[in-house]
């Protein structure tokens, strides 16, 4: 079963930039949407960003205009640039599959991210 490992994650003031890494373990080129999600502490996880194989992508009101979500399917690597970040962008970031047609991957451990001051 693909496998995922986020990295890039860390403290950051408000109003700062990060750029989290998400590396498969298999070929993603197969994958027809993946998903950046990140979980808050009490709240469910969300789906933040999404980009097709052939790199179409959308995002959730909350990170629009903020984040851009890419994909190198010749790395196996999908990355999840934020920029503006606002305390309430505190969360762990995963990454997964985001296809209607494909079940989700295991969970890998995500890469927390922390906005404050």
């Amino acid at each position: 079963q693909m496998q995922f490992v986020e990295s890039g994650g860390g403290l950051v003031q408000p109003g700062g930039s990060l750029r989290l890494s998400c590396v498969a373990s298999g070929n993603i080129f197969s994958i027809p949407v993946m998903g950046w999600y990140r979980q808050a502490p009490g709240k469910q996880r969300e789906l933040v960003a999404d980009i097709s194989r052939g790199h179409l992508t959308n995002y959730s009101n909350a990170v629009k205009g903020r984040f851009i979500i890419t994909r190198d399917n010749s790395k196996n690597t999908v990355y999840l640039r934020m920029n503006n970040l606002k305390p309430e962008d505190t969360a762990v970031y995963y990454c997964n599959v985001a296809a209607t047609s494909m079940p989700e991957a295991g969970w890998g451990q995500g890469a927390q991210v922390t906005v404050s001051s």
